[in-house]
């Protein structure tokens, strides 16, 4: 019957029955026993292969405050060094900033009549404050104003110079200043104003542009197309998602042109002069992308080189392309993976600020709390894809999955009712034993070997996933066994086995595969949602230097290596793992 259910709610509702666990189920007409698992678990004791450790987000731009896709950044990026984390890595930089130099903040802070040091110290310290009410939790915090990154771009560019990949010549061509940069006939269009006259835009951006005309630095980017295409070629994780990689191929394909690399400082004095040239600014991308080497320690070191960035897919073409080549220029290894997100719509409509639809992450952090926001964008994100935010669905997952699924499934085997003593319990190996049949005085049931057997699975299975990036699959593989708990539970009716003393031994051992199932569910969601799984190992009694990879071995009370958890006390939180929302849209 349950092979059956599955299936059909694997068809009718993909995000609430995994594929992996339908295909499973599918092959299950007889429970693997739970012997096979734990030798399966023993075998791959080893954390799986993994990537880098070593995450940055981009440094984000302070021309404004920020908004829901910088957070979703930060939340992939930190996820990932959480992850690393917890599979064993103990030396790991994840780094984020700010970017401030360039001609939009030099506007920006003109438009706030501040100056720009001044603008740029308040706007930083927003996305602090943003970070650290989502729990993110980054290594560095750099900025491109700070004298050790000034050292390392100047180092940086003067071994471009001293390479000979840096030219002086007069450029001239179509400038977006949205966009700092120079860009070819083929990138823009003309468009009509609708009052009979005309203007040209980016086609990529929509960004106005104008005809520049100045003599500055020049890098001989079109010297290394065919050295990018190898990179590419050979590292098929070079640039995740494949569709991402397949863009990135296609714009080398069809050629590149060298890059600008300064701006005439008398125009843009915001920002780092040219070694040895005072009348010219170094480009603010060069700038900016130098960050990740500035917090590897360069020029005196470079600590866990070669690093993975995640980014937006609006920043593509720099973290893919501009900045693999001034490295490969530098003698330096290219990124070991550049993973590339999509962006965020609201309830289908692009977010602008004429529109007024755009996110207020701190407005989100009160309501939801940062749990739950952060569990919203990594269960919904989707790095191929643009995600649709509305509130009314963040309400309704945060309710279906975290109020309902997760907290409902500890409220009703720590409740008193049915855990007078609040302890982990002992299992009674007699009556749940490690295979269906085993024990003549058995009550478990072959449905329940199902449960057993996915939940020595999960931990591989959300591994391969969260190493790459794709962490609404692995939360949908946790969501699966939490909702197979959850029927489990219901299947026994512990309430009614709570009403005569002599079910206690079989009602501890329902109890105990129910807590087993939350600990490991409880570790692997810990990347994603750190508040509210500490709360709930920490209610088990799960100390924390308990919560690795190493932990993950599940049931060995069922295999008669130790007792597990049983027998350690709960402790005194009684507060609700997460409170349900009401459902409404928010301004």
């Amino acid at each position: 019957m349950i092979v059956r259910q599955c299936i059909r709610r694997a068809l009718l509702q993909p995000r609430w029955c995994s594929p992996h666990l339908a295909a499973r189920c599918f092959q299950m007409s007889t429970p693997l026993s739970c012997t096979d698992s734990v030798q399966r678990d023993h075998q791959s004791s080893s954390p799986p292969a993994a990537n880098k450790p070593f995450f940055t987000t981009p440094i984000f731009y302070v021309n404004s405050v920020p908004h829901i896709g910088h957070l979703y950044s930060a939340c992939l990026a930190d996820a990932a060094h959480r992850w690393q984390r917890i599979m064993g890595e103990r030396d790991t930089i994840f780094a984020t900033g700010t970017d401030e130099h360039g001609l939009k903040i030099q506007q920006a802070a003109r438009q706030a009549r501040k100056e720009p040091q001044d603008f740029c110290d308040e706007v930083s310290q927003e996305f602090k404050r943003l970070f650290k009410l989502s729990s993110i939790g980054y290594t560095d915090f750099i900025r491109t104003t700070e004298e050790r990154h000034h050292t390392a771009v100047h180092h940086f560019w003067n071994t471009l110079v001293d390479k000979g990949f840096i030219y002086k010549g007069e450029y001239e061509g179509w400038y977006s200043v949205t966009d700092e940069s120079f860009l070819t006939n083929g990138q823009i269009q003309e468009i009509d104003r609708g009052d009979g006259s005309t203007i040209k835009v980016s086609v990529e951006s929509g960004s106005v542009v104008e005809w520049t005309s100045e003599v500055n630095y020049m890098f001989r980017l079109s010297a290394f197309k065919d050295k990018l295409l190898r990179w590419l070629e050979t590292n098929p994780q070079a640039v995740q998602p494949a569709k991402f990689h397949a863009i990135v191929t296609h714009w080398l394909e069809e050629g590149i042109q060298d890059l600008s690399v300064s701006r005439q400082r008398d125009r843009l004095p915001w920002g780092i002069p040219v070694p040895g040239d005072p009348s010219q600014t170094i480009y603010v991308w060069l700038d900016a992308l130098v960050n990740y080497l500035t917090v590897s320690g360069y020029p005196e070191k470079k600590r866990l080189w070669p690093p993975t960035h995640i980014v937006g897919k609006d920043i593509l073409k720099f973290h893919a392309i501009y900045w693999p080549a001034f490295l490969m220029a530098a003698d330096i290894s290219p990124p070991a993976t550049v993973v590339c997100h999509s962006h965020w719509t609201r309830d289908n409509f692009k977010m602008s600020k004429s529109k007024g639809n755009v996110i207020n992450p701190f407005d989100r952090l009160a309501h939801y709390t940062a749990d739950g926001l952060r569990y919203f964008l990594l269960r919904e994100g989707v790095l191929h894809s643009d995600g649709d935010y509305s509130d009314t669905k963040v309400s309704a997952l945060l309710n279906a999955e975290l109020a309902d699924t997760f907290g409902n499934l500890l409220s009703r085997v720590a409740a008193p009712t049915l855990n007078p003593q609040q302890v982990f319990p002992l299992l009674d190996a007699n009556l749940f034993p490690s295979r269906p049949g085993a024990s003549p005085t058995a009550r478990s049931v072959d449905e329940d070997y199902l449960l057993v057997n996915s939940l020595h699975r999960l931990p591989e299975i959300v591994a391969e996933n969260y190493n790459q990036f794709l962490f609404y699959r692995g939360l949908e593989e946790i969501m699966t066994c939490l909702r197979m708990a959850n029927a489990f539970v219901q299947r026994h009716e512990p309430w009614n086995l709570a009403k005569n003393p002599v079910d206690r031994p079989w009602l501890d051992s329902v109890i105990h595969i129910t807590m087993e199932t939350l600990r490991v569910c409880g570790i692997l969601a810990q990347p994603v949602v750190p508040r509210l799984t500490d709360r709930l190992l920490t209610k088990m009694g799960v100390a924390e230097g308990e919560r690795g990879w190493k932990d993950l071995k599940c049931f060995e009370a069922l295999s008669g290596e130790s007792k597990g958890c049983g027998g350690r006390q709960l402790s005194g939180d009684s507060s609700v793992l997460f409170s349900r929302l009401k459902t409404e849209s928010r301004r």
